[in-house]
């Protein structure tokens, strides 16, 4: 085992046979298990109100393995190995009913204890009191907190404010899967390790950033919880506004996770609001009606599995976002994001301004322009568009825009690129909290998006339908058109 692994720790999953647990948690253990990075006394303990014995519950999650993990990669004696870390406690999260049996499971061990908290965040408070009353806290003690955490800015507070009561800021690790992304944490590196980029990061250089997040799923059986949320809480609020941040916010003292959560923070505190003169030039909210995914008919949203006919929630969202500070002023952040989408895709755009004195054909010149794209899925990797003579006698000096591409699979000769959460889990055993969000910065993003849902709700307007299968309404695209510009799937 590696001597600078980090020590032998317990991790309790409470929400153990939810679908988080058994689609991502479980099957990202198992390659770190795979992979000789979990140490070898390191146990996973299984915490739901299933009423299953101990073979049921690794048979469940030995199942959800198999579903989940191909086959050629699940390998038997690392499954065994996996499974004889297994343990489950049936557990009532907000009452003290089966606490003392995990108090028990811990009696003869010194293991640090991660409590791993995929649950609603409405239980956050219950399960940290009960944790407390059975003394299962203690300054080794970390609990991770699934996003999004509240539903505004109030019941964020609220459900910050219960834990805190409990674990210090230190010892709270709130998630974003998307910071776990080989490509996001590229994003550093391409930043600040290259001054072929970081000389040319701001205003003077950068004529403005696209950041899509689209899918092609609709609600997949989710529309009782979704319908509360909708597209901006629960995609905008956290993935979308940490991906800008990361393009946007100046360059750390350091790569200490306070260094890189204070330059975040200054970010979101620089953001432009969206006023209510704003909310109709600067921000598009959309509805996907009926329409088609891959050749075959899908349902609108409000014909989808127990959908109310009078929702007006939203599941698509565009913005233009501007930065009121040195680095980025008059330059605009358009944001995308929505369900029902042509595919599933996230990227993030960078368009750099074009030369200041353009010598070839003039009617080429709307694609004389460098752009960085940073794939974020399927397929992640970097490219750079840059533009060079097309090929052939007869051209002339005709340009064409080509690109330099760096694919990480094809690249670095891997089969595969650990998923998200298998970095998010292996940095949390280690205590390295740079991946994960503070409170602050989850604070100053609600305050941001609660204006916005205010906004809506005075105004009191529906959101615009748009065909599944489409990119959204139509004016999503005449909000960037008005400024000149267009999104980059028309473009391309």
């Amino acid at each position: 085992m590696n001597p600078n692994q980090d020590k032998v720790c317990d991790l309790a999953i409470f929400g153990a046979q939810g679908d988080l647990a058994l689609r991502k948690l479980f099957p990202s253990l198992f390659q770190l298990d795979k992979a000789e990075l979990l140490d070898a006394e390191t146990r996973v303990i299984g915490l739901a109100r299933d009423n299953v014995d101990q073979p049921g519950f690794k048979e469940n999650v030995t199942e959800h393995l198999k579903k989940y993990i191909p086959a050629d990669e699940l390998d038997n004696e690392v499954l065994q190995r996996f499974c004889s870390r297994l343990q489950y406690i049936k557990l009532d999260f907000a009452t003290e009913e089966g606490y003392d049996q995990l108090v028990a499971t811990r009696a003869k061990v010194k293991h640090r204890l991660i409590c791993y908290f995929a649950t609603p965040a409405s239980v956050y408070g219950p399960i940290c009191e009960n944790l407390s009353k059975h003394q299962l806290i203690n300054g080794e003690t970390r609990v991770v907190l699934e996003k999004p955490i509240g539903y505004d800015l109030a019941s964020s507070c609220e459900i910050n404010d219960q834990v805190a009561k409990y674990f210090d800021e230190c010892q709270i690790y709130r998630i974003d899967h998307y910071l776990g992304k080989e490509t996001v944490q590229n994003l550093i590196a391409l930043r600040f390790a290259n001054n072929l980029f970081g000389s040319q990061w701001d205003l003077n250089h950068i004529d403005h950033i696209e950041i899509t997040v689209a899918e092609k799923v609709g609600i997949e059986g989710r529309w009782g919880y979704f319908d509360k949320a909708g597209q901006l809480r629960d995609m905008v609020q956290n993935h979308l506004l940490q991906l800008l941040c990361l393009i946007a916010m100046d360059p750390p003292s350091d790569l200490s996770a306070d260094s890189i959560r204070d330059e975040k923070v200054k970010v979101l505190k620089a953001l432009q609001p969206i006023t209510p003169e704003l909310l109709t030039t600067h921000v598009v909210r959309g509805q996907y009606g009926a329409g088609t995914i891959d050749g075959k008919p899908v349902p609108g949203y409000l014909e989808e599995e127990n959908a109310k006919s009078s929702s007006s929630t939203e599941s698509f969202v565009s913005l233009k976002v501007m930065i009121n500070n040195w680095r980025w002023a008059n330059v605009p952040f358009y944001l995308r994001t929505g369900k029902r989408m042509p595919e599933k895709l996230s990227q993030i755009i960078i368009h750099f301004k074009q030369q200041p004195h353009y010598i070839f054909a003039p009617e080429q010149r709307s694609i004389a322009s460098n752009k960085l794209i940073i794939r974020l899925q399927p397929d992640e990797g970097i490219s750079l568009q840059v533009m060079t003579k097309d090929q052939g006698l007869d051209k002339g000096m005709r340009l064409r825009a080509g690109p330099l591409q760096l694919s990480f699979s094809d690249t670095f000769h891997t089969d595969r690129i650990p998923d998200a959460y298998e970095r998010l889990l292996l940095e949390l055993m280690k205590g390295n909290q740079y991946l994960f969000v503070r409170r602050d910065e989850v604070e100053y993003a609600w305050r941001w998006c609660d204006r916005i849902i205010q906004g809506w709700e005075d105004q009191n307007t529906r959101p615009q339908k748009y065909p599944a299968g489409s990119w959204g309404p139509v004016s999503s695209i005449a909000m960037i058109t008005r400024d000149g510009r267009s999104w980059y799937e028309d473009s391309a």
